[in-house]
């Protein structure tokens, strides 16, 4: 009777695990949309960090690489075994999926960083692309050492999980950093972060249910890339969601061109409130109110013989900011 309970409970977890296995997924696969998407709202990248962008796709090819011969290769798979005392390896289909769409979406965003507005300054640093040309070499001397016979391909493959966190770890910062400059988080989406957030949450429990079920707790420390990824996950995320809903509540994107402030002048009931931004200095000009445009606007109608209403020129602008007596010295247009 115990047997039969004991049977019924592992299939039931069983069965439990797959289910979050596959929520974890549609998490952390659905939290790579928002920020495309938000880039393409905007046909801007200003507010991302590059070295985020650049990192996340090299640490997600390696992921793809550890997921998909962990996955299929039977020859890894017996030497896990070996390592492990028979037991298999937790590397799940979901887990397969995951790495190699996370791979592809992080590429989209990463040509989006190309067709899409950036400021001059915005480029990958130089210890972005030092950290990634040292991780290349040492796969290199890795690859090597199997060629050998010195090592085994489970060894290349763990020090493609160890780059794939530590690059979790590391591309998160320029982020954080940025975010805190700007005292603002706008173009990074919030959205991707809670669907982040979820993934993490979801992926850990995974990991401890299976090893649960298989008594076999070396599960956990025989894939850490999956547990650290889910920790490295939470802890930033909630960094994220500290800085944008407490710290930096402030939405409005100032990185956004004065003329799309001034185009859309003319939908604002309070007139229209234009922010610039210009390397690291924000500069903030005051409303002109929609009955001084309307006026200077139908003077130009009547003038041209036109009853077509058009938007605020900038000399508008202008002259309604010098009729405060103020400069426009600090802004460019």
């Amino acid at each position: 009777m115990n047997t039969i309970d004991t049977a019924s409970s592992q299939g039931f977890g069983s069965l439990i695990s797959h289910f979050i296995g596959w929520a974890y997924f549609i998490a952390w696969s659905a939290s790579f949309y928002p920020q495309a998407i938000l880039n393409y709202r905007r046909k801007s990248v200003q507010g991302l960090s590059l070295d985020f962008i650049y990192l996340n796709v090299f640490g997600f090819l390696c992921y793809s690489i550890f997921n998909l011969t962990f996955f299929f290769s039977s020859e890894v798979q017996e030497e896990y075994r070996k390592r492990n005392g028979g037991q298999d390896n937790l590397v799940r289909a979901n887990d397969v999926f995951f790495a190699v769409h996370a791979l592809i979406l992080s590429s989209l965003t990463l040509f989006q960083t190309f067709i899409y507005k950036r400021n001059e300054s915005q480029k990958i640093s130089n210890p972005a692309k030092l950290l990634v040309i040292i991780s290349t070499s040492g796969v290199l001397i890795v690859l090597y050492s199997v060629t050998i016979r010195s090592s085994q391909w489970i060894d290349l493959l763990y020090y493609l999980s160890y780059i794939k966190l530590g690059i979790s770890f590391i591309k998160y910062c320029p982020q954080v950093y940025l975010n805190y400059s700007a005292q603002s988080t706008v173009g990074w989406s919030v959205h991707n972060v809670l669907l982040d957030f979820t993934g993490g949450v979801l992926s850990i429990t995974q990991l401890i249910l299976d090893a649960a079920l298989s008594g076999d707790w070396s599960g956990i420390s025989g894939d850490p890339v999956k547990f650290g990824l889910g920790l490295l996950s939470i802890l930033f995320d909630l960094v994220f969601i500290t800085q944008h809903y407490i710290f930096y509540r402030n939405r409005e994107d100032f990185y956004a061109p004065l003329s799309m402030a001034e185009n859309n002048g003319n939908n604002n009931n309070n007139g229209i409130n234009c922010r610039r931004y210009e390397g690291k200095q924000k500069a903030l000009l005051l409303p002109i109110h929609r009955n001084y445009l309307s006026t200077q606007n139908h003077q130009s109608r009547m003038k041209n013989g036109s009853t077509t209403s058009r938007p605020a020129s900038m000399r508008d602008l202008e002259m309604g900011i010098e009729g405060t007596g103020l400069s426009l010295s600090s802004s460019q247009h």
